[in-house]
């Protein structure tokens, strides 16, 4: 079990090859991806996928072309047009036989186009600060600003302001429940945070640095990664990518290595633009009426005649809904020439040292990414790249804003020289996990929103516990489940007194903080946790996700007032949802099943348990405590031999629920095994389990 795919071409043939074997392996993935992102899932869903359909048209790209494709590289439309070139001959060579997916769902698979592999809907999914600014307007007008402050800080600090000349109250979640079902997962009708880190030759036991990365993403069936090896003239890189892309996202060449999580720069406003009473086709502008831009559009819906959708925009962008006062508006980094996700990386794939790599850096726009860094020359490095706007007049990006006014206009992008990034640093190593990344003393203003520290402190801890690494102490640290906050909780526990379940708190205040699937102290740990804020804050936050160090904060400040009573729910909660006693440990309830889109249940693989929790760097969160979020990737990069680097992938490289590839990582993957990313052509050749042949003359036949 390995890569699935060490392809070896001409320069020509390269992307046919990957299109081909991409098609071979995924054909109803990548089919979905680009009915998700064209917006055509009515046509095979029927009129409940028509809203998502019209945003998915919404934010399709519609400026030069020339530059869209310069912007990833300069041979990037060569390369994407024989990667679908290679996808369109794969299913021409069908011959009209559907494979199993599409003959459960009653449809063929479509030919592709190059605009298709640009499409911007997965862009949306990883910058979606919209509905951070939604969500934050509508907590503003419930809990005021200094009761908001404490449950959601900014991040650094600073004091929650409404924009001038917008009403709040004009804040619905209706705004964006389009744009939400545009992101969401897609279900046919019957029965988707990340680590890395980097050390230098000083801290390996190799002489050469080490790398490690685990981008968490939703963990799907198929995977949302699909692994390869490309070789031809000016290429040798493997890793890891988006099957319906061309190239690969993560992983080396012959002179580099790279990984990456996300930053979460801001690269989305909501604006609110004012309608004109006496004619809804018009918006105000500084005190003056222009019209709204309006394209028509055509959408096939299953089951009924074509429907016609009304896409409109203003100079800010999109308008994702409207009604008789306001239309709500994306403003987004996505509408500018580069914005389809992870493309940018044709141009990494080929710098051969920092210099090259941050050259390439300047053109990655979306999604913000901690790209971590090393080579063969023993050199580590980091820049958090993509789009960064800058904002006018002290704009946070914190709320919707008013469109009329001009006052929260984007005057910029700031130059990627401005972007926080090191190079050897004295330290050693390099670590991120979605944290707040900004310097001490940094004045630039990229986001005031970031995921919880405690990845990232818990890995920092690991890397300065010991001297020398190897491959083998990165799998344990990436397969760690200590978790940062129950060590504080704990030691909230030891300075309580409580009054009843004396057991039940020793046992957790004695527990060894690790989130292992055969835990009841992780169990109880993690239930408890979750009854908190209602406890301390009171049932208008009951049920919300809430960063553990705010919960913490509040407890401190008065733990008597709220452990008991959170408790009490706690229990209440295992014992229904647990009806044995017996039973009542972590890995019980927290379990990843991976179900098939189809909804069919002989397509879905049964669910196992899972250690971990959306705290530890063994990352597994998701509602309701299962998984649904996580590691599907993971890759060790050795620098000082290119095949000795392991990876693990899941559950299986294929999505032909009929291979024998479709689960067979699964087990492997759970169990914190991982397998060899063979690079040179020796290593290759002893991995060889099958070889195809692709015959131009007979591939173009078809």
């Amino acid at each position: 079990m390995g890569c699935s795919a060490h392809l070896r071409a001409n320069s020509d043939d390269l992307f046919f090859a990957q299109g081909w074997i991409t098609a071979k392996d995924r054909l109803f993935q990548i089919d979905l991806w680009r009915r998700i992102g064209g917006g055509h899932l009515a046509e095979v869903l029927g009129p409940s996928a028509v809203a998502r359909d019209r945003v998915a048209r919404l934010v399709r790209f519609r400026g030069d072309w020339d530059k869209e494709w310069e912007s990833y590289s300069p041979d990037a439309k060569t390369i994407v047009v024989a990667f679908v070139n290679g996808i369109n001959a794969y299913i021409r060579s069908l011959d009209g036989k559907r494979p199993l997916e599409f003959q459960i769902a009653g449809y063929d698979p479509g030919l592709w186009a190059p605009e298709d592999v640009v499409s911007r809907v997965a862009g949306l999914l990883m910058t979606r600060n919209a509905q951070s600014e939604v969500n934050r307007a509508l907590d503003f007008t419930r809990f005021g600003d200094e009761e908001l402050e404490r449950l959601q800080p900014p991040d650094p600090f600073i004091k929650l302001v409404p924009p001038k000349g917008l009403d709040l109250t004009s804040i619905t979640r209706d705004i964006l429940k389009d744009y939400d079902a545009a992101i969401g997962p897609v279900q046919f009708p019957g029965e988707q945070g990340s680590n890395n880190w980097v050390v230098d030759s000083s801290m390996t036991t190799t002489g050469m640095p080490l790398l490690a990365n685990d981008p968490h993403r939703p963990i799907q069936l198929p995977s949302l990664r699909k692994t390869v090896h490309l070789v031809a003239p000016g290429w040798n890189v493997i890793g890891a990518g988006e099957p319906a892309l061309p190239g690969v996202a993560l992983g080396h060449n012959q002179d580099i290595a790279f990984g990456f999580t996300i930053v979460g720069i801001d690269q989305q406003d909501l604006f609110v633009e004012r309608i004109n009473p006496a004619n809804l086709h018009e918006y105000m502008v500084k005190g003056k009426w222009m019209p709204f831009v309006v394209d028509h559009d055509s959408v096939a819906v299953k089951g009924e005649a074509p429907r016609e959708v009304e896409l409109e925009f203003t100079l800010h962008g999109p308008v994702l809904s409207k009604n008789k006062d306001y239309a709500y508006v994306l403003k987004w980094v996505g509408a500018d020439p580069g914005g389809a996700g992870y493309l940018p990386a044709l141009r990494l794939l080929r710098a051969r040292n920092w210099r090259e790599f941050k050259a390439g850096v300047q053109y990655y726009n979306v999604p913000s990414e901690n790209l971590a860094y090393a080579d063969r020359a023993g050199n580590i490095g980091w820049i958090a790249a993509g789009l960064a706007p800058i904002r006018s007049h002290g704009h946070t990006g914190l709320f919707p804003v008013p469109g009329d006014t001009g006052d929260y206009e984007w005057t910029g992008y700031l130059p990627v020289e401005k972007h926080p990034q090191s190079f050897n640093p004295a330290q050693h190593y390099i670590a991120t996990a979605n944290h707040n990344i900004m310097p001490e003393g940094y004045k630039e203003q990229l986001s005031y929103e970031w995921a919880s520290p405690e990845r990232f402190h818990r890995i920092e801890q690991m890397l300065k516990d010991k001297q020398k690494f190897s491959i083998e102490d990165f799998e344990k640290m990436q397969q760690d489940v200590l978790s940062l906050p129950a060590v504080r909780f704990q030691k909230i526990l030891a300075q309580w007194k409580p009054v009843r379940h004396e057991g039940t708190v020793k046992l957790v205040r004695d527990w060894d903080a690790r989130v292992t699937a055969d835990s009841r102290a992780a169990l109880i740990f993690e239930y408890w946790l979750t009854e908190l804020p209602a406890a301390l804050w009171g049932p208008e936050v009951e049920g919300r996700p809430m960063p553990p160090d705010v919960v913490l904060d509040a407890l401190e400040r008065d733990p008597a007032k709220a452990l008991g009573p959170a408790l009490d729910v706690a229990l209440g909660a295992i014992e229904k949802a647990i009806p044995k006693p017996e039973d009542r440990v972590w890995g019980t309830i927290h379990r990843l099943k991976l179900r098939h889109p189809l909804n069919r249940a002989r397509l879905d693989l049964p669910a196992i348990a899972r250690a971990g929790d959306s705290t530890t760097v063994n990352a597994a969160s998701g509602p309701n405590h299962t998984q649904t979020n996580g590691p599907s990737y993971r890759q060790i990069i050795d620098l000082s031999d290119w095949d000795n680097s392991v990876m693990t992938n899941t559950p299986g490289e294929s999505g032909d629920p009929e291979s024998k590839h479709y689960s067979d990582l699964l087990a492997n993957w759970a169990s914190g095994a991982y397998h060899p990313m063979p690079f040179s052509r020796a290593a290759v050749e002893a991995a060889t389990e099958e070889r195809i042949v692709l015959e131009p003359w007979k591939v173009s036949k078809h």
